[in-house]
């Protein structure tokens, strides 16, 4: 069910890959809703995914952009801006990417230069987006800027890597840089602390299947599905939520609270009578 809740506002998706990526749903919510927005992947993932077909489907121009490249920033922005007809109302950034998981280092074995690039595209980006936006004055006063985290940027997760830097970096960043361009400029600035997803990018953590069955057993609600995580990123771009900003969000069924849930004792043969 549709609420009009983006009608009028303009956007900017970052990451949308294919059907399983969160950033392809957000799209989906947030054109449903009422909103208009421009869609960013690099180029090599454009090529390679379908983001061109989302585009087809929602009216939405695919602008590619290396969100390292403050150039291809500059650029979207302002293409952006022309495509839509206005300035920005929301942003979502849905960028991440871990070298060393990819080619199996473990993190007491890290490549200190993948890890560098890791921070680059995972967290460094997003302050990116954050001081070019702000610079060129793209978004609107009481405009939303979401970026995607994990429970791992506090909690060691096994195989999860130096991943866990990069989100703690990300979380950081929204909290700092918040403050001001919320100050500045009535913009607000948000992560949102989702549950593990089966996605093209979950795909390359080892015991992703692990982590998933884990944390579904231990939150009351079950794990959140990336409808569930696109469903609270557009609370959090639309007017609903105009004075909540340098917060990390949890939608994870109260995993983030949870010490241990009887299903998990049940599991591990733990018995309450001992």
């Amino acid at each position: 069910m549709a609420y009009n809740l983006l009608k009028g506002k303009r956007g900017i998706i970052f990451g949308a890959l294919d059907e399983s990526s969160i950033a392809w749903k957000v799209a989906e919510k947030a054109h449903a809703e009422g909103a208009i927005f421009t869609l960013s992947n690099v180029p090599v993932s454009i090529r390679i995914g379908k983001t061109n077909e989302l585009g087809t489907k929602l009216n939405s121009k695919v602008i590619a952009a290396d969100a390292t490249n403050i150039q291809d920033i500059e650029n979207l922005y302002k293409e952006s801006v022309n495509v839509l007809g206005g300035k920005i109302d929301f942003i979502l950034h849905s960028i991440a990417m871990s070298l060393n998981v990819r080619k199996g280092r473990k993190y007491d074995d890290l490549d200190y230069e993948m890890m560098s690039k890791t921070l680059d595209i995972s967290a460094i980006s997003f302050h990116k987006i954050l001081q070019i936006a702000k610079k060129m004055d793209v978004i609107n006063e009481w405009g939303s800027v979401v970026a995607l985290s994990y429970i791992g940027a506090q909690r060691t997760m096994n195989g999860y890597n130096e991943m866990s830097q990069a989100k703690a970096m990300l979380e950081s960043i929204a909290r700092s840089f918040g403050y001001f361009y919320g100050r500045d400029k009535k913009v607000r600035v948000n992560t949102v602390s989702q549950s593990p997803t089966f996605t093209k990018a979950s795909s390359s953590v080892k015991g992703f299947d692990g982590m998933y069955n884990y944390s579904d057993k231990m939150a009351p609600l079950g794990n959140s599905s990336g409808e569930d995580c696109a469903d609270y990123c557009i609370t959090l771009f639309s007017d609903l939520t105009k004075k909540v900003t340098m917060q990390n969000l949890y939608v994870d069924g109260g995993f983030s609270t949870m010490g241990m849930s009887m299903e998990l004792m049940d599991a591990y043969g733990i018995s309450l009578d001992s």
